[in-house]
């Protein structure tokens, strides 16, 4: 669903009219649930991969904040790392595999022909999510910021997934700060009302 379509022009004011609607406590898991329907409305198969960049980032959020409880200050750091290190690896090895792999793969197998060598490297026939790389450069932002201690870690893994998969953010950004961001977003949603 785009943001031109006419899909977009009736989803957005139900989604609108029920948020004002519900109770102000739930209104996040009103916007959670638009927003994993609105990515699923373009491919329900990649939702996979919007759930996985969630959860492992989320786990990470939490590993390194237990990591920054831990008396021995050589220990904490070496797991802090650790863990946003293996956030990063994992979630941008994602993105690199569904942008950027077959591009590199063609590109090698040309260089390398070249030279008369024959590459027999696969490459994946799929279309390429939409908006992979802002939701995992939103998803890495909040890691980030949990690692330096910018932001405070999200417990609830719910709330956390709105941060990542809010649907005016999901598809053209903005990557923004998730201090400020999530702050707004989640922990103040509750503030939005008419008057």
């Amino acid at each position: 669903m785009l943001f031109n379509s006419i899909d977009f022009l009736i989803f957005f004011p139900i989604v609108v009219l029920i948020y004002f609607i519900i109770p102000s406590k739930i209104r996040w898991i009103w916007l959670l649930i638009s927003s994993y329907y609105f990515y699923m409305s373009w491919n329900p198969k990649y939702v996979i991969l919007l759930a996985t960049t969630t959860i492992i980032t989320y786990l990470s959020g939490l590993l390194i904040d237990k990591a920054n409880k831990i008396n021995n200050e050589k220990k904490s750091i070496f797991f802090k790392k650790l863990w946003v290190s293996l956030s990063l690896l994992s979630n941008l090895g994602i993105l690199f595999l569904f942008k950027y792999y077959n591009f590199f793969t063609s590109t090698f197998i040309r260089i390398f022909s070249l030279a008369n060598i024959s590459l027999n490297i696969p490459s994946f026939d799929y279309l390429l999510p939409v908006g992979i790389s802002f939701y995992t450069f939103q998803a890495l932002s909040y890691t980030i910021d949990v690692y330096r201690k910018d932001v405070k870690v999200e417990k609830n893994l719910g709330k956390y997934a709105l941060f990542v998969s809010f649907f005016p953010t999901l598809l053209s950004g903005p990557i923004g700060k998730s201090k400020d961001y999530y702050t707004s977003l989640v922990r103040n949603i509750h503030l939005i009302t008419i008057e």
